[in-house]
């Protein structure tokens, strides 16, 4: 499962990515987590609104950190 956090930097941005670290650790699933930072490619993704989540190239979230039963939710699709 590839997955992206789309965003500067910032706390919700950081707290997004370890969030879903902890969650798929939790659920053993084995996962590729990326930070992508750069404002073209969150644009490029259609995001206006960070931190984003992007699984397999669709974007699942945009604006704040996604609740820890969303993102269990992720992993269970």
């Amino acid at each position: 499962m590839d997955i992206k956090v789309l965003g500067t930097g910032c706390a919700n941005c950081k707290n997004t990515q370890t969030l879903i670290e902890q969650v798929a650790q939790d659920k053993g699933v084995a996962i590729a987590l990326s930070k992508v930072e750069d404002l073209r490619e969150i644009l490029a993704y259609g995001v206006m609104s960070t931190p984003g989540v992007v699984i397999n190239g669709q974007v699942v979230h945009t604006g704040g950190v996604p609740s820890r039963d969303k993102v269990t939710r992720w992993f269970e699709a």
